[in-house]
């Protein structure tokens, strides 16, 4: 506006139309309707095709923790079959703790379910001066707990024993390590055991290994005898002759009763 009131158009600046500073109006448009039924988000779904590729599925699993990882596995038959993968599990479970690696096959796939702290433990080799206390002072750890892990009842039980599994309270302690999968004949239980100097002992392995076969080996004598009413020698020649199979001798002990019986009545 001039100075006597009258409109300047020429000196004004141009005004943006409406219709410009608006967006289109297909912008403001869903992408797509609730009430379609494309909107459902599923690998059978055309419009997600990528996902039923399995170099695909394979790059983007592989960033999911355990247990998304399986709630994938439940999807359909192919996210299930990729989701199950030895590596990916694998690469799951150590991923959060940073692992450089972990050597050994568990004996059965259900333990990549859980990587939690408490399926690791260091291993520490006995001497005659530890105890429970000291063991629980040095690593930091509970004495309860020591006791929970290696299934001790007392603390006399460390004294047959070649060493002992100390849970893992640090984190840190497993970043950048190697641990390796083992089944303790003590604690009856498998869990990834991290060893603070070198590797594991063969030996020591070997020993806890013939332990554990002697165990189950007297186990199935026992349960022999139970069924047979015969002692431990009558039951040992059985399995010997069976190649270790106990319904197999409990069969060739029937039919050597059977035929007992039968010339004893002829």
């Amino acid at each position: 506006m001039g100075c006597c009131g009258d409109d300047d158009d020429d000196d004004a600046p141009p005004q943006p139309s409406q219709q410009l500073l608006s967006p289109p109006h297909d912008l403001l448009q869903p992408l797509c309707s609730s009430s379609s039924a494309d909107t459902t988000i599923s690998p059978m779904n055309s419009n997600f095709s990528a996902l039923l590729c399995k170099d695909t599925l394979r790059a983007i699993l592989q960033k999911l923790s355990l247990s998304d990882l399986a709630r994938a596995s439940c999807v359909c038959r192919l996210w299930q079959s990729v989701a199950s993968d030895s590596q990916m599990q694998i690469q799951a479970f150590i991923s959060p703790w940073k692992l450089r690696d972990i050597v050994g096959k568990p004996s059965s796939s259900a333990f990549w379910r859980d990587n939690s702290l408490s399926k690791f433990a260091v291993s520490h080799r006995l001497s005659r001066s530890d105890s429970i206390a000291s063991l629980a002072v040095k690593y930091t750890a509970q004495v309860m707990d020591i006791k929970r892990l290696n299934n001790m009842m007392s603390d006399h039980g460390i004294y047959s024993r070649e060493r002992l599994l100390i849970p893992v309270n640090n984190p840190e302690m497993l970043v950048g390590s190697t641990c390796y999968i083992e089944v303790d004949a003590h604690a009856k239980r498998e869990v990834a055991v991290l060893y603070l100097e070198g590797g594991p002992d063969k030996n020591l392995n070997s020993l806890l290994h013939r332990l554990a076969t002697e165990r189950g080996k007297k186990r199935v004598i026992d349960s022999l005898k139970r069924s047979m009413r015969v002692d431990d020698g009558t039951a040992l020649y059985y399995l010997s002759i069976s190649n270790g199979d106990p319904r197999a001798a409990l069969t060739q002990f029937s039919d050597d009763v059977r035929w007992e019986r039968q010339v004893s009545l002829a």
